[in-house]
């Protein structure tokens, strides 16, 4: 039963994540921590951010973690193939009509009309995961100057995103390993006296 409710959620994700990875997260977000609670909302946040800044499809990565979280190595695969499904059904059976009517005016509408609709649902998103990163700083003159840096590296010096999440991903991991140093040495002095 458990692998049935795993192929419909990361099916439905697969059928209605029209765009790609960045419309798929607030579906991956409904079905697998709102609905079926397969994840809590901060392990999402934290295997997102992890998803996002290792290669490849962000919707495989989310479901081969949530599914392997489910149900082991037969999840991770269920919900793989459950996600990537529907595209590939929709690039087989659709091909062909889309090359035949892609100038016409109906289809060229449909595409422009999705656009709005997925710039709103990722602008959503991207707010939530904001205000949920600044209430869990402890340090919000750092949040906000890493915030500030990443909009400036991505708007004005045109850095690959990818680029900027490396250097994100060494400073966290030196900013974190140095206060771990610093908190042990400070409980190491505190022991002494």
């Amino acid at each position: 039963m458990i692998y049935w409710k795993l192929f419909l959620a990361f099916f439905r994700i697969g059928i209605f994540g029209y765009g790609g990875g960045p419309t798929m997260v607030p579906l991956f977000y409904t079905e697998c921590v709102k609905k079926y609670k397969w994840v809590s909302e901060e392990d999402f946040t934290d295997n997102l951010a992890m998803a996002n800044a290792l290669p490849g499809p962000i919707a495989t990565k989310l479901a081969a973690y949530i599914g392997y979280r489910v149900k082991g190595w037969m999840g991770a695969l269920v919900a793989n193939c459950a996600v990537v499904l529907p595209t590939v059904l929709a690039m087989i059976a659709l091909l062909q009509v889309i090359y035949q009517w892609k100038d016409a005016p109906g289809i060229y509408g449909m595409i422009q009309a999705i656009q709005p609709v997925i710039a709103v649902m990722t602008a959503v998103l991207t707010w939530e995961f904001l205000q949920k990163g600044w209430q869990g700083s402890k340090n919000k003159s750092g949040a906000a100057a890493a915030l500030l840096l990443s909009v400036v590296a991505l708007l004005f010096f045109d850095l690959h995103p990818g680029i900027v999440v490396g250097i994100a991903l060494i400073f966290s991991f030196g900013y974190a390993t140095w206060a771990v140093r610093k908190q042990r040495s400070g409980g190491e002095g505190e022991g002494e006296a």
